[in-house]
């Protein structure tokens, strides 16, 4: 139950529900639809990886980075506001994004309609939780966690339908209409502040920003300047720097928006480990896989859309059954490690992927994938809040979400540059032997391949040159995804293991079993919470 003021205002309690849940059914989207369109975004811009997925890595890492800055805001500055604010952000950006041809104009809008996601996703829930009371806010958090899951099932798909009949430009243009439709309602929304809340701790968000993009900057240029390069090295160290730096601020505050308190408690870091480790197996494929159907495997658009279904929509399902077993008993510790163990096996059994693998073949590892991500949906949330003491919930939401946003944007990252990494070292190899492969740049070949455009970076030969270097090139591409998948499998089963061992029941430590009412509640309000990302693991 909300204790905050409640809303002043006339604001129509069905129109404030269809508002919000409309604004946040786009933010899921935005990720998985501007995922499948990365292929047709390259063809046409003509651009390495690194600044493709930048597409993608932009808006996570403002969505994760501006979160809990947001939250400060629209506790002081009234939660209506600022989700207008938001919602404008997100479409401005999101019109940006649609008509420009500059991939670092691009990637600069996306990072702003990260911005505003994060406002809306914040202020969103708060203007919830003061317009509903008791049952009825339950079922309101639960349809706006609803609808991000709609967002995060539908996007595969609806972008590639979108892409294949209008181009890449499209998908940008359809949320603009649904933000714009967000921004119609706002006026007739309640407002609300928290009296009590103090000013927005500047500091510690800008260092903790910095210091987030700064490792992002380093993971992802690693494989272009050499991880022992002057440059790479000044952003690693300039990252930790920033992260001390923010400690330092946020241990001097009065009421630090980050309680660094929270990381010495085993329960909740163990909680909070499992959408971080899940971020590889679920969020990583979202962005990798689209580009690997259409540049080796020669899928359409919308055969890659309605492909990457069988990994989003058992998130839709599977929460459903997840939280009816709970409620008769089963142990949400062997729920939470059993998704790691089956997301481990998931990721192994998709090494199957090649160049002429079927959709059929696919299904298996996919839905079991998506079955892992379902298994937490809601659930982890609800346990990642009742782990901790109840004036510390607040605190812990902010920080679980912020902590699994920046995640999916570090695992993107990371996997991205595994990928490009073992690509380029199998196509060196290759070249040696290959007809007119002396001299060739294997680096090059490996961006442009990943980044796609397969057929493009075997250009300019023909014959056996040709037919050679497009069978390195797929060969190596096949791969270098295998090793990300073997490498997702060694993280999840890892996790698997950590995880199972931390949230072991202790004497005088806080029970991981809430009751069924209570986790009821707590996943309710935890779906709210959720990006997405929230994409990724909103549940119904």
């Amino acid at each position: 139950m909300s204790t905050a003021p409640p809303a002043t205002g006339r604001g129509n309690p069905n129109i404030t529900l269809i508002a919000v849940c409309l604004a946040v059914l786009v933010l899921p989207a935005s990720l998985t639809g501007a995922s499948v369109a990365l292929p047709d975004i390259n063809a046409d811009l003509h651009v390495s990886l690194a600044p493709l997925q930048w597409v993608v890595n932009a808006y996570n890492l403002a969505f994760a980075c501006f979160m809990l800055v947001c939250g400060s805001l629209s506790d002081k500055l009234g939660r209506r506001r600022v989700f207008g604010v938001g919602t404008a952000l997100f479409a401005a950006a999101t019109l940006v994004s649609a008509v420009t041809s500059n991939i670092a104009v691009l990637d600069a809008s996306r990072a702003v309609a990260g911005l505003g996601a994060a406002a809306v996703m914040t202020s969103g829930a708060a203007i919830l939780a003061t317009s509903f009371e008791g049952a009825a806010q339950g079922r309101a958090f639960a349809i706006l966690g609803s609808s991000a899951g709609a967002g995060l099932a539908l996007g595969p798909l609806t972008g590639g339908l979108l892409v294949n009949a209008f181009g890449w430009r499209a998908v940008f243009l359809s949320h603009l209409i649904v933000s714009v439709l967000v921004l119609i309602a706002v006026p007739l929304l309640p407002e609300s502040r928290n009296p009590a809340a103090t000013r927005v701790d500047w500091a510690g968000a800008t260092t903790f920003t910095l210091s987030l993009f700064c490792l992002m900057l380093a993971v992802m240029r690693g494989p272009q300047q050499g991880w022992t390069s002057a440059e790479i090295l000044l952003l690693l160290v300039g990252s930790a720097v920033l992260m001390a730096l923010f400690a330092i601020v946020e241990l001097r505050q009065e009421q630090p928006m980050f309680q660094l308190s929270l990381l010495r408690q085993g329960r909740f870091m163990a909680v909070s480990l499992i959408p971080v480790a899940l971020s590889f197996g679920f969020v990583c494929l979202l962005v990798l896989l689209p580009t690997y159907f259409t540049g080796v495997v020669g899928m359409g658009t919308n055969s890659s859309g309605a492909t990457m279904m069988l990994l989003t929509l058992p998130v839709l399902v599977v929460p459903l059954i997840v939280s009816k077993l709970v409620k008769h008993g089963v142990s949400t510790r062997l729920v939470l490690g059993l998704s790691l163990v089956v997301a481990a096996v998931g990721a192994a059994w998709l090494t199957v992927v090649d160049r002429d693998v079927s959709v059929g073949a696919l299904a298996g590892p996919l839905l079991l994938l998506g079955i892992a991500m379902g298994m937490t949906a809601g659930l982890v949330d609800g346990v990642a809040i009742t782990s901790v003491e109840p004036a510390q919930a607040g605190a812990a939401a902010g920080m679980f979400n912020t902590m699994r946003l920046a995640g999916e944007a570090f695992a993107i990252a990371v996997m991205s540059a595994v990928l490009l990494n073992s690509a380029s070292g199998r196509i060196a190899e290759g070249l040696a032997s290959l007809p007119g492969g002396a001299g060739r740049d294997a680096h090059h070949l490996a961006d442009q391949a990943i980044s796609g455009d397969v057929a493009g970076a075997a250009a300019g030969t023909t014959g056996a040159a040709h037919s050679g270097l497009l069978s390195l090139l797929t060969g190596s591409y096949t791969g270098a995804l295998h090793t990300v998948l073997w490498t997702v499998t060694a993280i999840c089963a890892a996790s698997a293991v950590l995880v199972s061992v931390m949230l072991r029941d202790r004497k005088g430590a806080p029970t991981a079993e809430p009751a069924a009412d209570q986790a009821d509640q707590a996943g309710q309000a935890g779906q709210a919470g959720q990006a997405e990302l929230g994409h990724e693991e909103a549940a119904v």
